[in-house]
């Protein structure tokens, strides 16, 4: 009879699925999301190829003659929900967002959580009461969602933030000690980030 109502592996179950946000799994993350004040749930911008100048949208949405449509002034999104460990690394990293001071250096070290391993990435007080978050790798379009949308990455009350992606494959003027992408005069021109 003991062995039929042994609450063991329940507890353990439990401990495992939910409680324990290294191993908690769909709806166990989802709780630790209501907790931390983070969601599953993005909207992610159409693919839509709209004409217009280049600017600094992710995704790229401008297109030039003859290959983008005029805006119609309808906005094309998707939902789309994060998969477990995506979203368990958002939730840690939300987690901490919440009791860590709103300083450049707790900033970049949520920054390196969030994308581990994928490069440098950092955050550039522009002045002005405005800030930014400045990639020198690729983002999707998901996790441009994620920056501008969960609010797991903190920003001073009243300060503008924007998200810069530096590109990397192209041919930009730079010195040497910048790395291969940087190209001599006549070759690389100068980059110019858009605004927010």
């Amino acid at each position: 009879m003991n062995e039929y109502i042994d609450p063991r592996v329940n507890m353990q179950a439990f401990y495992d699925y939910v409680w324990n946000v290294d191993t908690a799994v769909g709806f166990g993350l989802d709780i630790w999301g209501r907790i931390v004040g983070v969601s599953r749930l993005l909207k992610i911008p159409g693919n839509l190829e709209t004409f217009g100048f280049a600017n600094a949208s992710i995704p790229p949405d401008w297109q030039p003659w003859n290959q983008g449509v005029w805006h119609t002034g309808n906005e094309v999104s998707q939902s789309y929900l994060l998969p477990d460990d995506v979203y368990r690394t958002l939730i840690l990293t939300k987690a901490l967002s919440n009791i860590v001071a709103t300083t450049a250096q707790a900033i970049n070290q949520l920054l390196r959580n969030l994308f581990p391993g994928r490069g440098r990435c950092y955050v550039v007080d522009l002045g002005g009461m405005a800030m930014q978050f400045t990639f020198e790798f690729p983002i999707t379009p998901a996790e441009y969602a994620i920056l501008t949308q969960s609010g797991a990455l903190p920003h001073p009350a009243g300060v503008a933030y924007s998200v810069v992606v530096i590109p990397v494959a192209a041919k930009l003027f730079g010195f040497s000690e910048a790395g291969s992408a940087s190209q001599p005069f006549d070759f690389g021109v100068f980059y110019v980030p858009a605004g927010p």
